[in-house]
């Protein structure tokens, strides 16, 4: 019988430049991070972003539910080391923001720095606003350094989320430090978008 360690150390074989992928059963690898974790927990979510077929994919995703936070956690973290993953980026942008993450939404934040995040920057812009510490540092990260498609439509939903946020916080010193931020950003944007328009 095939060891633990063989799924780990050969899951494809290569003939010549092209990859031939070798059928896997993920289901041991998916029990260890599953529940209470077990001391592979971390190399299982290593192997599992390597396969990254659409059933880690599901699996993943599926796992984002999972009464264990931990396993929430490592769920997010697998999905980011996988190559295709844009299609979990939705359900792990919810489960950021469900209530019962609070506590861990940081932490499933950062799976976030390994997606393709161009098409999402309203959702990120709420996060820095809403989120907590460390949710709110991690998306401005982003906002700051990855490259996004800015539209009219684009800005004009990010200065809703950003009177909202006005009308809805104590206006005091870490307020105006974000609102400083905030104005700076939404004016590079609108000057990004005039000097587009007039090439």
């Amino acid at each position: 019988m095939w060891s633990y360690n063989f799924y780990l150390h050969f899951q494809y074989i290569c003939f010549s430049n092209s990859q031939i992928f070798m059928p896997v059963d993920i289901t041991p690898l998916v029990a260890q991070i599953s529940g209470e974790l077990t001391e592979n927990a971390f190399k299982a979510s290593d192997a599992l972003g390597r396969i990254g077929t659409p059933e880690v994919l599901t699996a993943m995703t599926e796992l984002l539910l999972h009464p264990n936070p931990e396993s929430r956690i490592l769920a997010a973290r697998t999905l980011g080391l996988m190559e295709n993953n844009q299609e979990a980026l939705a359900p792990l942008l919810i489960a950021i923001s469900a209530k019962e993450n609070s506590a861990i939404a940081g932490d499933l934040m950062m799976a976030l720095e390994d997606f393709d995040v161009s098409d999402i920057y309203v959702e990120l812009f709420r996060l820095y606003l809403f989120g907590s510490f460390k949710v709110s540092a991690i998306a401005k990260e982003l906002l700051d350094f990855e490259e996004f498609d800015i539209t009219p439509r684009v800005i004009r939903k990010a200065e809703k989320h950003w009177k909202h946020y006005e009308n809805n916080v104590k206006h005091d010193e870490v307020f105006e430090i974000k609102r400083a931020e905030v104005e700076a950003t939404l004016n590079d944007l609108r000057n990004f978008l005039e000097e587009s328009d007039q090439e």
